[in-house]
């Protein structure tokens, strides 16, 4: 080795060395080095980075031979990655705050499902169905945590986000961003239809009495073993980690495994509540200084708000915030129009200026503003201010001197003499100030010259400072925020832009958002305030259109659609879309829920849409989807089953589907005709529900963290499909209802290739919604009732049927009809009751069977461990060889009294077997609807 090469090796081997970071198939390859890991001060990866390695790994899509992208396959690989990002939550001990903090919205929903699915949850289960009293503890505490955590997400998606200043625009970086969003998006969406489900979930937890126990490492480790070497320690109750009721009950408010109490924030919410719902018994000397604000403004008592912050200036008990937020809220009203309360402003702005300087910050820009034209009411509440905010015997130096600067800068910036002697002869004027400063100051304003006009500009001093611009650019950045005046939005840009070159105005809100294929669009304008007006004006005419303010979304759409008329075709063509969709939805909500056909001319621009083949111009999905909607709708069904171009059918989904169900729906009075149309419609929806061996939309790591269970074998994802079906009106939906279920093909030729889980949760969504729509028709409360039975959950499932039954008999009171109580339902009915050890109404209801049901009825009259009503059914019962049998076993048992209970029943006359078959059929129906209306009392 030479000299040169040693010197190397020895400048090398005495730096300090960093270790490797560990790299995560480690912790596949040894079972103990995660636990090492997890105990290290500091370690690298750190617990939450390992989560997110973790499962993106485990959610990475495989490569068939064919080079066809693959769903992550389950195998034991992934479920171990799985069950360790489990296992560090589990060492983080389930900490909310760690996990939000840290975990995108995407990932953290990840592993809380898969919390759910180790901890037996059954999938597709709504949680609000679930007994948590009887669940194991473990199992509950998953349920809790999930829930916890879709509020707390609720909640927090609703609180404005200042956005980082964009860099350099990289595609590939915005594309992940926006694919991130959109699925973020998706769960809060998910979420918030949850929401009411998830509130009363925990208000459920509030009422348990029992501890309950969260799982941890060991517990999970025990879970991942072979089932017969856990010895069901995982399901006993001293399995995890123990969670006291009273911790269990303060963790519904900040679940975290322990309960951490913030007290200044605890104070704050109980100040909040005190204003929301003041005390009765509370008297205005018991009331906070924010109470008593909140109560003034309520109540328009403002000269009592304005004798609290001139108090508050001595005690200095209320944050500056709040008392800036109430000027905004003054400002605001007075701007709407309330002209009475420009005077208000003033004093308010006044009240907090002389706060400002007592504390020594500089003069707001709203103060020289209002004090641009003073007048002696003006400068005589401004002394009287000044006097009642110091105290001249406590107060220090430093504060008198800058109560002294401000009312000599006040002097200075004042043009009429006569209110500079008002000020200067003042009392308190003449304490802070010695008499060389006084007559100096005098002597100063009497040889200035009066052509001067200091209104224009007062107080150079306050306008030189570098805080004063940004405090105005944030001012004219919140009525930005607020405006919906498309002028009034134009003017602010202009100002704005007037002040700055350098800030992008389109980013002032995260909650101004145009779809991501006009973004590229807009964001390539390269006047700047062009841009920005014309991106704002989009996202605020969508937010209101959202929210159905439809006529401020109308102005901000045809402003803008002025604007780009100028210079871009395709941003025309756009905003002519987008006016399209706002005024189908402005007919929707408006004549059109009365039944009052839509005008022809916004028929005609449906149909120029539809069949609108402009080169590069971008395209909203859903304005394709509520097009082809509204013309289902309205019954467009000739234009869609003969008019339709072709091109339309091979280049639109939307328009293949509406195509399909318009024709279904049209040749519906003739069964054989329609055949032909609806297995068409029938292999489209099979083909949409059936598992995919292509790639997905997006194969971006991080958007691959949540399981699809999407489609691309057929024209859409099984998610469009569900959104297009929730756009149709209940007539149309009514018309393709399982009432009509003999025109569907009775077998499905591929039939492992349909993915039946994903078509029972496509089933219940529509059941749940056309009920939402239409919660009187008997077929589809049907179907619900089946899809409880197909679940297990009895008692709902006789609800529907009886529900299904109460609608067209008007609740019991005529016949129901034979075509809704058919043999199939009365079966499932009798196992309902069967399950649910209601072995009476099991014998009762196998009398409503075409032929009757001897052996099920005489079987479950041998139950003794009946938990119905028992012998005070009898009286419902007609059939007399279901009677004899009665009196038969109850002699056997000895059971007197239930034996004359049905002696006394079959003893009816109108019972008797020579009553003409009228008779007999009467006495049946009588006994059918009172049977029919007590179970639907005990079940409704």
């Amino acid at each position: 080795m030479s000299a040169e090469a040693a010197d190397r090796e020895a400048a090398t081997s005495s730096r300090p060395c960093t270790p490797p970071q560990t790299c995560w198939f480690e912790f596949l390859l040894e079972e103990s080095l995660l636990e090492k890991h997890l105990r290290k001060p500091c370690p690298d990866p750190a617990p939450v980075q390992l989560i997110v390695q973790f499962l993106e790994q485990a959610s990475k899509p495989s490569v068939n031979e064919q080079n066809q992208v693959q769903p992550p396959p389950d195998n034991k690989r992934n479920r171990i990655l799985k069950l360790l990002a489990l296992k560090v939550a589990a060492h983080l001990k389930w900490d909310l705050d760690i996990l939000e903090k840290s975990l995108s919205v995407p990932v953290l929903n990840m592993l809380l499902n898969e919390l759910l699915c180790i901890s037996k949850v059954p999938p597709g289960t709504k949680h609000v169905d679930m007994d948590l009293a009887t669940l194991p503890p473990t199992t509950a505490m998953a349920v809790l945590l999930y829930n916890r955590w879709a509020i707390r997400t609720i909640v927090q998606s609703s609180f404005p986000v200042k956005q980082a200043k964009p860099g350099p625009p990289q595609l590939s970086v915005m594309n992940q961003m926006q694919q991130e969003k959109e699925l973020t998006e998706n769960i809060l969406k998910v979420l918030k239809e949850q929401a009411a489900d998830s509130i009363l979930v925990l208000e459920a937890a509030l009422k348990l009495n029992k501890d309950l126990y969260v799982h941890t490492m060991r517990t999970l480790d025990l879970l991942a073993m072979e089932p017969g070497m856990v010895n069901g320690e995982t399901e006993s109750s001293t399995a995890g980690l123990k969670v006291k009721t009273e911790e269990m009950q303060c963790q519904i408010g900040s679940l975290s495994l322990h309960c951490t109490i913030d007290e200044k924030r605890l104070a704050g919410y109980c100040q909040a509540c005190d204003v929301l719902v003041p005390s009765s018994d509370s008297t205005s000397q018991q009331l906070t200084p924010y109470s008593q604000v909140h109560i003034c403004l309520r109540s328009g008592n403002y000269q009592e708000v304005i004798q609290i912050f001139i108090e508050d200036n001595l005690t200095l008990s209320l944050p500056v915030q709040f008392r800036q937020s109430v000027l905004r809220e003054l400002f605001q009203k007075a701007q709407q129009g309330n002209e009475a309360l420009d005077e208000i402003c003033f004093k308010v702005c006044a009240c907090n200026t002389v706060r400002d300087i007592l504390e020594g910050r500089t003069i707001s820009v709203q103060f020289n503003q209002l004090f641009l034209r003073p007048n002696k009411e003006k400068i005589d509440f401004l002394l009287e201010v000044c006097s009642r905010s110091i105290n001249l015997e406590k107060a220090s130096e430093s504060l008198k001197g800058n109560m002294a600067a401000f009312l000599k800068n006040v002097c200075l910036g004042l043009e009429d003499l006569q209110y500079v002697f008002m000020i200067s002869s003042h009392e308190l004027f003449i304490t802070l100030l010695k008499d060389e400063e006084r007559k100096l100051l005098v002597d100063q304003m009497r040889k200035r010259s009066p052509r001067v006009n200091l209104c224009i500009k007062p107080v150079t001093s306050f306008y030189d400072i570098p805080a004063s611009a940004s405090v105005n650019i944030g001012q004219l950045e919140h009525q930005l925020i607020l405006s919906v005046d498309p002028w009034r939005i134009r003017q602010i840009l202009i100002e704005l832009h007037g002040m700055t070159s350098e800030r992008q105005f389109w980013t002032v809100s995260n909650k101004w958002e145009v779809p991501s294929v006009y973004s590229g669009v807009i964001l390539g304008i390269k006047d700047n305030l062009t841009r920005d007006l014309v991106y704002i004006l989009m996202a605020k005419g969508l937010h209101c259109s959202t929210v159905k303010d439809f006529s401020h979304a109308k102005q901000l759409f045809a402003a803008c659609l002025e604007l780009v008329t100028e210079f871009s075709p395709k941003l025309r063509q756009v905003m002519l879309n987008e006016m399209l969709l706002l005024d189908i939805h402005t007919h929707e909500a408006g004549t059109g829920q009365a039944g009052e056909r839509p005008p022809s001319d916004l028929i005609s621009r449906v149909r120029g849409y539809l069949e609108m083949r402009l080169p590069d111009i971008p395209l909203r999905q859903v304005i394709a989807e509520e097009c082809v909607a509204f013309m289902l709708n309205w019954r467009e069904n000739e234009y869609l089953t003969l008019q339709v171009p072709a091109f339309l059918l091979q280049n639109n989904p939307y328009v293949k589907l509406g195509q399909l169900l318009a024709a279904t729906c049209k040749e519906l009075p003739g069964p054989k005709e329609s055949r032909r149309t609806a297995k068409d419609l029938w292999e489209v929806v099979v083909q949409i529900c059936s598992v995919s061996s292509q790639h997905k939309r997006g194969n971006d790591g991080r958007v691959s963290l949540i399981k699809q269970r999407e489609s691309t074998l057929g024209i859409m994802y099984r998610s469009e499909l569900l959104s297009f079906i929730k756009k149709l009106r209940e007539d149309i939906v009514n018309d393709i209802t399982a009432e009509h279920i003999s025109i569907w093909p009775s077998s499905i030729p591929n039939l492992q290739s349909v993915d039946f889980e994903a078509v029972a949760i496509t089933v219940k969504e529509l059941v749940r919604y056309t009920l939402s729509i239409n919660p009187n028709n008997h077929s589809w409360l049907i179907i619900q009732a089946d899809i409880y039975f197909a679940t297990n959950q009895y008692s709902a499932a006789l609800h529907y049927y009886l529900q299904a039954g109460a609608v067209c008999s008007d609740f019991f009171n005529k016949a129901v009809p034979p075509d809704v109580y058919t043999d199939q339902v009365i079966k499932r009915m009798i196992k309902c009751c069967s399950l649910l050890n209601c072995h009476t109404q099991v014998a009762i209801l196998c009398q409503f069977l075409r032929e009757i049901d001897y052996k099920t009825a005489f079987k479950s009259l041998q139950e003794q461990n009946s938990h119905d009503a028992m012998d005070s059914y009898y009286d419902y019962i007609w059939d007399v060889t279901i009677l004899e049998y009665l009196t038969y076993l109850h002699h056997k048992r000895g059971e007197t009294d239930k034996r004359q209970i049905a002696i006394k029943a079959i003893g009816q006359t109108e019972l008797n077997a020579s009553n003409p078959e009228e008779v007999l059929q009467l006495a049946a129906q009588r006994r059918k609807k009172k049977f029919l209306q007590a179970m639907a009392k005990l079940y409704f």
